[in-house]
């Protein structure tokens, strides 16, 4: 099993999770983050005062699929939330030992 961690522009979300459910992918986690790589952040002007905002709203996706699911999984993220613009963000893909569902104790892929 992998874990696909996959950071996204906010507005690119519902695309994505279509997407990934088109792909068969049934569950993830969302979070809402904040970062910066190469954007660097940008100014804003608040109340007639320019500041520097340098960490960037981004979505972190977080899924757990079987290996056979990754290559489907990577390709509908990397087709829906690409713009060509810098700051559409990055996956990152790493292997799970084990998963255990706690409610049944159910382990591995019976737990996804």
């Amino acid at each position: 099993m992998k874990k696909i961690e996959a950071i996204i522009k906010p507005f690119k979300l519902d695309d994505v999770r279509e997407a990934l459910s088109e792909v068969g992918i049934a569950g993830m986690t969302v979070s809402e983050v904040k970062g910066f790589g190469r954007q660097k952040g940008h100014t804003e002007l608040y109340r007639g005062a320019e500041y520097m905002v340098d960490f960037l709203p981004k979505v972190k996706l977080e899924i757990v699929v079987a290996d056979d699911q990754v290559e489907a999984c990577i390709d509908a993220i990397m087709e829906t939330a690409q713009t060509g613009k810098i700051g559409d963000g990055k996956i990152f893909v790493s292997t799970i030992e084990r998963v255990i569902r706690i409610r049944t104790g159910e382990e591995n892929e019976d737990a996804v």
